[in-house]
């Protein structure tokens, strides 16, 4: 009895003899470490979130200045006892805003990262999609430590060509991060 079968690691013509229904693997860490968009997005919510923090640090500031005042004029008698309602009603609605202020500028921030992230992917994907306009490969997967993925050959990693050529599309794009054309 004989078994016929395909040889899928015959060499290809088409494919340069690459075999045909190669998986091969981009290593993922290595890639956002040194895909230079990916930096640049860091950068920018890094400097983002050091502006948030200095505002609500400035914000916080003033209204512990202003509790502290309060509490100086009240004990001092420097206030009738309507004026110390009046200004503690006011200065509960300034905590209110502030934390408002703090919930509001996390979120916004937190949807801003999750489009830059899905901007980060989608050029990944197209990318790939170029790279792999000759039909090379059937699957390219993600590879991390201590990923799914526990063990593939090198000589399958990607991760150095793709790289090269995510970085040389974006140097050539000149586009930033921070000129985010999405709608808001």
């Amino acid at each position: 009895m004989a078994i016929l079968g395909c040889d899928k690691a015959a060499g290809d013509s088409k494919t340069g003899g690459q075999p045909s229904g190669r998986i091969v693997y981009v290593n993922t860490d290595t890639l956002l470490n040194n895909y230079e968009y990916y930096k640049d997005v860091v950068k920018e919510f890094d400097s983002k979130r050091f502006a948030l923090e200095n505002d609500l640090a400035k914000r916080t500031q003033s209204f512990q200045n202003e509790v502290a005042l309060f509490q100086r004029r009240a004990q001092a008698g420097g206030m009738s006892e309507e004026q110390g309602k009046s200004t503690q009603m006011a200065l509960q609605q300034k905590e209110q805003d502030i934390m408002q202020f703090r919930d509001n500028a996390a979120g916004n921030l937190q949807q801003e990262q999750a489009k830059k992230t899905d901007a980060l992917l989608t050029n990944i994907q197209n990318y790939l999609k170029k790279y792999n306009s000759g039909n090379k490969f059937d699957m390219v997967i993600g590879y991390s430590k201590g990923g799914g993925v526990l063990y593939a050959k090198e000589d399958l990693d990607i991760t150095q060509e793709v790289l090269k050529g995510l970085n040389e599309e974006y140097k050539s794009s000149g586009k930033k991060p921070a000129a985010d054309t999405t709608a808001k």
